[in-house]
């Protein structure tokens, strides 16, 4: 027991460093530099390369090949402190799970090639291809099809809400290589590919920008007979859908961690807001119509963020955890957005201005509870997968 209570200070520790050490970094990007980033939708190019130069973005790529080789837990902590200094952490977030598909179904060769260059910055693997607009969420019936012809694959489909591919060497694409009506069961016959985005693009690959409410880098992508190497097969043909999913409770805690920061950037911004704005000869948040409101959405962060810290020790533990990882990103989100509705009423007319950064963050939360994954979906997984209710879908 002793032991393990010395385990657990160091693991703390090590999780109070990087927060730490994350903090002084962003402090060097203040608000105005995501303003403009949001202003002129930049992409933040100088942030996301010293992120990587520091290790932050490498911390699950195993030490062997040039990472940290720390868990979801030290991750999350890196998400949560971006978004908690008011960046957007969604500019690079999909560096880190994203890896994991390589990390895990990658080959021998795969792996040695790519990792040591994503931990060093030489390489982004920051998109995931697997969302299209006639299937949204149904992805076992995607159209999106990849043919084996000699030894190339031909693709063709379409894609969309792609983030990031822009600013991406590297993209993990899933596609149909097996018809679904020649497959037992259909989430049989899909296949992942690592592609080279530069090679692609012009080649078969058409990417085009999408203009939507937050500066979040979506595009649609078209494949016009894109041809790539057989070597660009990610773990084995036809087992695909098995190599996204792996990735996905990663996804959904770092999501969480990402909402657990925008959360506490919200209080942080109302409670000091109220404690100094004075009106009719005192602060508002001397006021319990003020205070209750900032006090009950401090409480619901704090919970998310309990729900993402024992997702986090479950998945390092190699425990299965789809259920918890599921509620931390759903109760992150949703905390994250009622404190963010908290603070714009709080600070009333001036949310809405610019300069205050806050309407920015609202917006850019919001998106949590549709994406990667809506509500509704999380809440028929746990309906029928921990509460053993029959499908809904």
């Amino acid at each position: 027991m002793a032991e393990q209570e010395k385990t657990s200070s160091a693991k703390q520790a090590d999780i109070e460093h990087i927060r730490l050490a994350v903090r002084q970094l962003c402090a060097k990007y203040g608000e105005d530099y995501w303003l403009n980033m949001d202003r002129n939708s930049d992409y933040p190019s100088d942030f996301v390369a010293e992120l990587t130069a520091s290790g932050f973005l490498g911390v699950l790529i195993p030490e062997e090949y040039g990472g940290s080789g720390l868990g979801i837990a030290e991750a999350s902590v890196v998400m949560e402190e971006i978004c908690r200094s008011g960046a957007h952490a969604g500019v690079c977030h999909a560096q880190m799970y994203v890896m994991g598909s390589v990390l895990r179904h990658g080959s021998v060769e795969q792996k040695q090639f790519y990792l040591p260059k994503i931990a060093k910055g030489e390489l982004r693997l920051q998109s995931f291809g697997v969302t299209e607009p006639t299937t949204g969420s149904d992805t076992t019936s995607l159209k999106t099809t990849a043919r084996r012809v000699g030894d190339k694959y031909v693709i063709n489909g379409q894609k969309v809400w792609i983030s990031r591919i822009e600013h991406s060497d590297l993209m993990v694409l899933l596609a149909r290589t097996t018809d679904r009506d020649k497959v037992e069961k259909k989430t049989q016959g899909l296949s992942t590919f690592l592609l080279d985005v530069k090679t692609a693009k012009n080649n078969g690959l058409d990417i085009r920008p999408i203009e939507s409410m937050i500066n979040h880098h979506s595009c649609e992508l078209f494949f016009d007979d894109l041809e790539v190497p057989v070597d660009s097969l990610l773990g084995e043909e036809g087992r695909g859908f098995q190599v996204i999913l792996d990735g996905m409770n990663a996804e959904r805690i770092l999501i969480g961690a990402e909402c657990v920061g925008d959360g506490r950037y919200f209080i942080d911004k109302a409670s000091a807001y109220a404690s100094q704005r004075e009106v009719f000869n005192r602060p508002i948040g001397a006021n319990q119509g003020v205070q209750f409101p900032i006090a009950r959405a401090y409480t619901q962060v704090e919970a998310a963020g309990l729900m993402v810290d024992k997702a986090a020790q479950m998945f390092d533990q190699g425990l299965p955890c789809g259920a918890e990882a599921n509620m931390a990103k759903m109760l992150g989100s949703e905390a994250s957005w009622a404190a963010g509705d908290v603070c714009m009423q709080t600070h009333g007319g001036f949310a809405f201005a610019k300069e205050y950064h806050i309407e920015r963050k609202f917006r850019e939360t919001r998106l949590y509870q549709i994406a990667p994954i809506s509500t509704n979906l999380i809440l028929s997984y746990v309906a029928e997968h921990v509460l053993d209710m029959p499908r809904s879908y």
